[in-house]
Protein backbone atom coordinates (compact mmCIF):
# COMPACT_ATOMS: atom_id res chain seq x y z
CA UNK A 1 0.00 0.00 0.00
CA UNK A 2 1.30 3.55 -0.99
CA UNK A 3 2.73 5.81 1.88
CA UNK A 4 -0.30 8.31 0.82
CA UNK A 5 -3.16 5.71 1.85
CA UNK A 6 -1.97 4.80 4.34
CA UNK A 7 -2.42 8.23 5.56
CA UNK A 8 -5.12 8.14 4.48
CA UNK A 9 -6.78 5.08 5.92
CA UNK A 10 -5.32 5.89 9.26
CA UNK A 11 -6.98 9.05 9.45
CA UNK A 12 -10.25 8.01 8.45
CA UNK A 13 -10.25 5.31 11.14
CA UNK A 14 -9.30 7.76 13.71
CA UNK A 15 -12.42 10.03 12.28
CA UNK A 16 -14.44 7.04 13.02
CA UNK A 17 -13.37 5.81 15.93
CA UNK A 18 -13.76 9.65 17.77
CA UNK A 19 -17.26 9.87 15.60
CA UNK A 20 -18.30 6.46 17.11
CA UNK A 21 -17.63 7.62 20.47
CA UNK A 22 -18.95 10.40 20.60
CA UNK A 23 -22.61 10.53 21.15
CA UNK A 24 -23.42 11.72 24.94
CA UNK A 25 -20.14 10.91 25.66
CA UNK A 26 -17.02 13.58 27.11
CA UNK A 27 -13.51 13.29 25.41
CA UNK A 28 -11.16 10.88 26.10
CA UNK A 29 -8.49 13.88 27.25
CA UNK A 30 -11.25 15.96 29.31
CA UNK A 31 -11.92 11.77 30.94
CA UNK A 32 -8.13 12.04 31.49
CA UNK A 33 -8.19 15.75 33.08
CA UNK A 34 -10.68 14.45 35.27
CA UNK A 35 -9.17 11.40 36.53
CA UNK A 36 -5.65 12.73 36.10
CA UNK A 37 -4.31 11.36 39.65
CA UNK A 38 -4.86 7.98 38.30
CA UNK A 39 -1.35 6.73 36.85
CA UNK A 40 -2.63 3.29 36.02
CA UNK A 41 -4.19 1.58 32.64
CA UNK A 42 -7.03 2.84 30.98
CA UNK A 43 -10.02 1.67 28.90
CA UNK A 44 -9.50 2.95 25.06
CA UNK A 45 -11.97 6.52 26.27
CA UNK A 46 -9.83 7.25 28.80
CA UNK A 47 -11.59 5.62 31.87
CA UNK A 48 -9.56 4.54 35.19
CA UNK A 49 -9.14 0.66 34.77
CA UNK A 50 -8.65 -0.89 38.16
CA UNK A 51 -6.70 -4.12 38.35
CA UNK A 52 -9.40 -7.08 38.30
CA UNK A 53 -7.47 -8.67 41.56
CA UNK A 54 -8.15 -5.45 43.44
CA UNK A 55 -12.10 -5.78 42.48
CA UNK A 56 -11.97 -9.26 44.28
CA UNK A 57 -10.27 -8.03 47.32
CA UNK A 58 -12.80 -5.37 48.11
CA UNK A 59 -15.65 -8.00 48.18
CA UNK A 60 -14.12 -9.21 51.40
CA UNK A 61 -13.67 -5.57 53.10
CA UNK A 62 -16.08 -3.42 55.22
CA UNK A 63 -17.77 -0.35 53.50
CA UNK A 64 -17.36 1.16 57.48
CA UNK A 65 -13.61 0.62 57.13
CA UNK A 66 -13.21 2.42 53.73
CA UNK A 67 -15.07 4.97 54.38
CA UNK A 68 -13.25 5.91 57.05
CA UNK A 69 -10.44 5.80 54.93
CA UNK A 70 -11.36 8.25 52.33
CA UNK A 71 -13.23 10.58 55.31
CA UNK A 72 -10.08 10.91 56.82
CA UNK A 73 -8.34 11.70 53.28
CA UNK A 74 -10.70 14.66 52.58
CA UNK A 75 -13.34 12.71 50.56
CA UNK A 76 -16.22 13.49 52.22
CA UNK A 77 -18.81 13.07 49.63
CA UNK A 78 -18.44 9.65 48.61
CA UNK A 79 -20.94 7.67 50.48
CA UNK A 80 -25.23 6.92 49.72
CA UNK A 81 -27.33 5.09 51.62
CA UNK A 82 -30.94 4.67 51.30
CA UNK A 83 -31.62 1.52 49.15
CA UNK A 84 -33.99 -1.01 48.13
CA UNK A 85 -32.13 -4.17 46.63
CA UNK A 86 -32.98 -7.55 44.47
CA UNK A 87 -30.80 -9.60 46.60
CA UNK A 88 -30.04 -7.96 50.08
CA UNK A 89 -26.65 -10.92 50.24
CA UNK A 90 -24.86 -10.57 47.35
CA UNK A 91 -22.07 -7.40 47.25
CA UNK A 92 -21.55 -5.37 44.35
CA UNK A 93 -17.56 -4.62 43.32
CA UNK A 94 -16.52 -3.24 40.38
CA UNK A 95 -15.62 -0.49 38.16
CA UNK A 96 -18.46 2.30 37.66
CA UNK A 97 -19.41 3.03 34.09
CA UNK A 98 -21.85 6.28 34.37
CA UNK A 99 -25.05 7.29 33.13
CA UNK A 100 -26.48 10.34 33.34
CA UNK A 101 -30.86 10.64 32.58
CA UNK A 102 -32.86 13.66 32.55
CA UNK A 103 -36.22 14.46 31.72
CA UNK A 104 -37.17 13.83 28.09
CA UNK A 105 -38.00 17.13 25.59
CA UNK A 106 -39.15 16.33 22.55
CA UNK A 107 -36.92 18.31 19.92
CA UNK A 108 -33.55 16.91 22.37
CA UNK A 109 -34.15 13.27 22.42
CA UNK A 110 -34.89 13.47 18.82
CA UNK A 111 -31.62 14.68 18.04
CA UNK A 112 -29.71 12.74 20.73
CA UNK A 113 -31.12 9.56 19.06
CA UNK A 114 -30.65 10.54 15.62
CA UNK A 115 -27.13 11.13 16.61
CA UNK A 116 -26.60 7.92 18.10
CA UNK A 117 -28.48 5.95 15.24
CA UNK A 118 -25.80 7.25 12.92
CA UNK A 119 -22.85 6.12 15.29
CA UNK A 120 -24.41 3.15 15.32
CA UNK A 121 -26.39 3.12 18.95
CA UNK A 122 -29.04 1.01 18.70
CA UNK A 123 -32.65 1.47 20.14
CA UNK A 124 -33.72 3.50 23.51
CA UNK A 125 -31.00 5.43 24.79
CA UNK A 126 -31.39 3.14 28.01
CA UNK A 127 -29.75 0.77 26.46
CA UNK A 128 -26.65 2.83 25.15
CA UNK A 129 -25.24 2.25 28.45
CA UNK A 130 -25.51 -1.65 28.47
CA UNK A 131 -24.23 -1.90 25.09
CA UNK A 132 -20.71 -0.83 26.27
CA UNK A 133 -20.17 -2.76 29.54
CA UNK A 134 -17.48 -4.64 30.17
CA UNK A 135 -16.52 -7.63 32.39
CA UNK A 136 -16.05 -6.32 36.24
CA UNK A 137 -18.14 -2.59 35.06
CA UNK A 138 -20.70 -1.48 37.46
CA UNK A 139 -23.57 0.56 35.87
CA UNK A 140 -24.25 3.22 37.65
CA UNK A 141 -26.79 5.60 36.61
CA UNK A 142 -28.44 8.82 37.78
CA UNK A 143 -31.96 8.78 37.04
CA UNK A 144 -32.99 11.70 38.98
CA UNK A 145 -34.71 9.60 41.74
CA UNK A 146 -37.72 8.71 39.27
CA UNK A 147 -40.01 5.92 40.34
CA UNK A 148 -43.09 5.43 38.00
CA UNK A 149 -41.79 5.85 34.36
CA UNK A 150 -38.49 6.03 35.64
CA UNK A 151 -37.72 2.33 35.29
CA UNK A 152 -34.45 1.59 33.73
CA UNK A 153 -33.99 -1.57 32.99
CA UNK A 154 -36.57 -4.81 33.73
CA UNK A 155 -34.98 -9.00 33.68
CA UNK A 156 -34.14 -8.50 30.13
CA UNK A 157 -32.02 -5.64 30.32
CA UNK A 158 -30.69 -7.20 33.39
CA UNK A 159 -29.71 -10.16 32.42
CA UNK A 160 -28.25 -8.41 29.17
CA UNK A 161 -25.96 -6.78 32.03
CA UNK A 162 -24.99 -9.86 34.09
CA UNK A 163 -24.02 -11.31 30.49
CA UNK A 164 -21.85 -8.31 29.73
CA UNK A 165 -20.23 -6.80 33.18
CA UNK A 166 -20.79 -10.14 35.26
CA UNK A 167 -22.14 -7.33 37.95
CA UNK A 168 -25.19 -5.31 39.10
CA UNK A 169 -26.80 -1.91 38.81
CA UNK A 170 -26.61 1.06 41.23
CA UNK A 171 -29.49 3.21 39.92
CA UNK A 172 -30.72 6.71 41.50
CA UNK A 173 -34.02 5.59 39.98
CA UNK A 174 -35.87 2.95 39.63
CA UNK A 175 -36.47 -0.81 38.01
CA UNK A 176 -39.11 -2.90 36.91
CA UNK A 177 -39.67 -6.84 37.02
CA UNK A 178 -38.19 -8.19 40.28
CA UNK A 179 -38.44 -11.46 40.70
CA UNK A 180 -37.56 -11.57 37.00
CA UNK A 181 -34.02 -10.32 38.05
CA UNK A 182 -34.18 -12.01 41.10
CA UNK A 183 -33.68 -14.99 39.03
CA UNK A 184 -30.35 -13.96 37.52
CA UNK A 185 -28.04 -15.72 39.58
CA UNK A 186 -25.29 -13.28 41.39
CA UNK A 187 -27.31 -10.59 40.05
CA UNK A 188 -27.86 -7.54 42.21
CA UNK A 189 -29.85 -3.86 41.96
CA UNK A 190 -29.20 -1.19 44.06
CA UNK A 191 -32.57 1.27 43.51
CA UNK A 192 -34.82 3.99 45.23
CA UNK A 193 -37.36 1.38 44.32
CA UNK A 194 -39.19 -0.76 41.81
CA UNK A 195 -42.35 -0.07 39.82
CA UNK A 196 -44.61 -2.22 37.19
CA UNK A 197 -43.99 0.61 34.78
CA UNK A 198 -41.76 1.14 31.68
CA UNK A 199 -39.65 4.03 31.21
CA UNK A 200 -40.88 7.12 29.40
CA UNK A 201 -39.97 10.79 29.50
CA UNK A 202 -36.18 9.72 30.43
CA UNK A 203 -33.23 10.20 28.07
CA UNK A 204 -29.45 9.68 28.35
CA UNK A 205 -27.74 12.97 28.57
CA UNK A 206 -24.08 12.09 29.99
CA UNK A 207 -22.02 8.39 29.28
CA UNK A 208 -19.12 7.96 30.98
CA UNK A 209 -19.34 11.50 32.29
CA UNK A 210 -19.05 12.79 36.21
CA UNK A 211 -22.72 12.30 37.98
CA UNK A 212 -24.29 12.54 40.99
CA UNK A 213 -25.87 9.90 42.80
CA UNK A 214 -27.96 11.59 45.95
CA UNK A 215 -25.17 12.70 47.90
CA UNK A 216 -22.25 11.49 46.14
CA UNK A 217 -20.22 12.07 43.16
CA UNK A 218 -18.69 9.58 41.15
CA UNK A 219 -16.66 9.34 38.47
CA UNK A 220 -16.17 6.44 35.43
CA UNK A 221 -13.91 3.98 36.72
CA UNK A 222 -13.90 4.93 40.48
CA UNK A 223 -14.53 1.76 42.67
CA UNK A 224 -17.99 0.63 43.46
CA UNK A 225 -18.45 -0.99 46.92
CA UNK A 226 -22.15 -1.66 47.40
CA UNK A 227 -23.95 -3.51 50.24
CA UNK A 228 -26.78 -3.64 52.21
CA UNK A 229 -25.33 -0.35 54.55
CA UNK A 230 -24.78 1.12 51.06
CA UNK A 231 -22.72 2.35 48.04
CA UNK A 232 -19.42 3.80 48.60
CA UNK A 233 -17.68 4.99 45.43
CA UNK A 234 -13.97 5.00 45.85
CA UNK A 235 -11.28 7.10 43.34
CA UNK A 236 -9.89 4.86 41.04
CA UNK A 237 -6.37 6.18 42.38
CA UNK A 238 -7.53 5.59 46.15
CA UNK A 239 -8.64 2.26 45.64
CA UNK A 240 -5.14 0.08 46.56
CA UNK A 241 -4.70 2.44 49.75
CA UNK A 242 -8.50 1.83 50.86
CA UNK A 243 -8.51 -1.58 49.89
CA UNK A 244 -5.13 -2.35 51.43
CA UNK A 245 -5.94 -0.51 54.42
CA UNK A 246 -9.48 -1.96 54.94
CA UNK A 247 -8.26 -5.53 54.84
CA UNK A 248 -5.45 -4.11 57.85
CA UNK A 249 -8.30 -3.05 59.72
CA UNK A 250 -9.98 -6.43 59.59
CA UNK A 251 -6.75 -7.87 60.60
CA UNK A 252 -6.43 -5.90 63.15
CA UNK A 253 -9.63 -6.33 64.64
CA UNK A 254 -9.47 -9.97 64.81
CA UNK A 255 -5.97 -10.14 66.25
CA UNK A 256 -7.22 -7.21 68.98
CA UNK A 257 -10.81 -9.38 69.75
CA UNK A 258 -8.51 -12.80 70.23
CA UNK A 259 -5.63 -10.57 72.35
CA UNK A 260 -9.18 -8.88 74.75
CA UNK A 261 -10.58 -12.54 75.60
CA UNK A 262 -7.38 -13.73 76.79
CA UNK A 263 -6.73 -10.53 78.53
CA UNK A 264 -3.24 -10.20 77.03
CA UNK A 265 -3.67 -6.36 75.68
CA UNK A 266 -6.72 -4.27 76.91
CA UNK A 267 -9.12 -2.93 74.29
CA UNK A 268 -7.60 1.00 75.27
CA UNK A 269 -4.10 -0.50 74.31
CA UNK A 270 -5.58 -2.03 70.70
CA UNK A 271 -7.26 0.64 70.17
CA UNK A 272 -4.55 3.52 70.72
CA UNK A 273 -1.34 3.63 69.01
CA UNK A 274 0.54 0.46 69.55
CA UNK A 275 3.56 -0.14 71.26
CA UNK A 276 6.90 -2.05 69.94
CA UNK A 277 5.72 -5.29 72.03
CA UNK A 278 2.50 -4.87 70.23
CA UNK A 279 3.63 -4.95 67.03
CA UNK A 280 5.65 -8.18 67.35
CA UNK A 281 2.79 -9.92 68.96
CA UNK A 282 0.82 -9.00 66.18
CA UNK A 283 3.49 -10.21 63.05
CA UNK A 284 3.91 -13.90 65.44
CA UNK A 285 0.14 -13.74 65.72
CA UNK A 286 0.15 -13.60 61.66
CA UNK A 287 2.59 -16.53 61.71
CA UNK A 288 0.11 -18.44 63.41
CA UNK A 289 -2.73 -17.82 60.99
CA UNK A 290 -1.25 -18.25 57.60
CA UNK A 291 -4.57 -18.30 55.78
CA UNK A 292 -5.01 -14.68 56.63
CA UNK A 293 -1.88 -13.46 55.21
CA UNK A 294 1.68 -11.98 55.61
CA UNK A 295 3.08 -8.83 56.90
CA UNK A 296 6.47 -7.66 57.66
CA UNK A 297 7.28 -5.10 60.67
CA UNK A 298 8.27 -2.72 57.87
CA UNK A 299 4.68 -2.98 56.08
CA UNK A 300 3.15 -3.02 59.56
CA UNK A 301 4.42 -0.04 60.22
CA UNK A 302 4.28 1.72 57.44
CA UNK A 303 0.40 1.11 57.55
CA UNK A 304 0.21 2.52 61.26
CA UNK A 305 1.96 5.81 60.63
CA UNK A 306 -1.07 6.38 58.92
CA UNK A 307 -3.69 5.54 61.25
CA UNK A 308 -6.42 7.52 61.45
CA UNK A 309 -8.63 5.25 61.80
Amino acid sequence: MKPYKIICWAFALCFCISNHLKAQTISREELIFLTSEWKGERFADGRPKIADDLLVRAKNIGIDDAWTVLRNLGYNNQFESGWKMVNDSITVTGRALTAMFMPSRPDIEKSIKERGHKEGRKGNTNSWPIDILTKGDVYVADGFGKIDGGTLIGSTLGNSIFAKSGNGVVFNGAARDVEGLADIKGFNAFVRDFHPSYIRDMVLMGLNTPIRIGQAIVLPGDLVIADREGVLFVPAQLAEQVVATSEFVVLKDKFGFEMVKTNRYSTGQIDSEWTDEIKTSFIKWLELHPDLGRMTRAQLDKVMSKRTW
